[in-house]
């Protein structure tokens, strides 16, 4: 019988150079998308799908997201003298999620580097990993749908999904051969190739479900590209001695640290709120009518 998947560990040690200068002291994964910021989205989707423990990796000026997930006292004294009974009960709430634990990446060695911080943490376990500024939306949230997939096949599984030719070169691309339905097993992971030279147009994206079998190959991978150590090479190490697997999801991806998806998800998560919603539409829709889309 498996192990269940209990811990999800969180990279957000980097230092969101793509949203400069406002990541200059506030954590890119503490951008929020319409008033949650973009991390806790992560969050709910790990604990929607049945996890309870949380392994953040932090680095340098990222406190705001311990203090994010931690009780504030003065603030939740002051909602409750004024009478704000539900915005005291959703400041409660974000502190209750899920257990979390916080380990500092004290220096930017690769996210891979960032996945090996977790290893006492996580112990000998399974584990799920999700990019702290990757958001999907979905009716069943993404993780869940890849913890099916683990306790069906075991070993390793990456989320995937198609991207257009023209945007091949901005990901990670597999080579895998198709087991039917959504699942595939991998052959080898191609770095941002060329159009021409993508095995598929099947980018890894999101999240991991990865065995403890990981943490020693990144014990011993050694430095790459930057001088970094990166996880992809430590899972084409393991595709050497088990399976791995790469999972085309349903739903949504938004990459959280490129502007334009950025923007793209903080009007559609607007767009749905009955309290935002309709302004928004109106506004758009005036927009819309009196300049052209270019």
């Amino acid at each position: 019988m498996r192990m269940t998947v209990r811990k999800a560990v969180i990279p957000a040690a980097g230092l969101g150079t793509r949203f400069l200068p406002a990541t200059k002291a506030l954590p890119k994964e503490m951008l929020p998308i319409v008033d949650k910021p973009v991390i806790q989205y992560v969050v709910e989707e790990a604990v929607a799908s049945g996890i309870r423990q949380i392994v953040v990796i932090t680095g340098q000026s990222k406190r705001a997201i311990e203090d994010h997930f931690d009780a504030q006292f003065e603030l939740e004294s002051r909602l409750e003298a004024a009478g704000r009974m539900d915005d005291l009960q959703m400041v409660r709430k974000i502190t209750e999620l899920a257990e979390f634990a916080y380990v500092r990446q004290g220096q930017p060695k690769g996210n891979g580097h960032a996945v090996l911080c977790a290893q006492v943490a996580v112990g000998s376990e399974p584990f799920a990993m999700v990019w702290g500024d990757d958001i999907v939306d979905a009716a069943t949230p993404c993780l869940r749908q890849m913890i099916a997939a683990y306790e069906q096949f075991g070993g390793a599984i990456g989320a995937v999904m198609r991207v257009a030719d023209a945007d091949v070169s901005r990901y990670g691309i597999i080579d895998a051969e198709p087991m039917g339905g959504r699942m595939h097993r991998l052959r080898r992971i191609v770095e941002k190739p060329s159009a021409h030279d993508a095995p598929s147009n099947l980018a890894t994206v999101h999240a991991w479900i990865l065995p403890p079998s990981i943490f020693p190959i990144l014990e011993s991978t050694p430095p790459g590209k930057d001088d970094e150590i990166w996880l992809v090479d430590a899972i084409m190490r393991l595709l050497e001695d088990e399976p791995v697997y790469a999972m085309e999801f349903d739903g949504r991806r938004y990459d959280a640290g490129n502007k334009l998806e950025f923007l793209q998800a903080t009007i559609d998560f607007a767009l749905r709120r009955d309290d935002l919603g309709p302004g928004l539409r109106r506004y758009l829709e005036s927009i819309l009518a009196s300049e052209p889309v270019r």
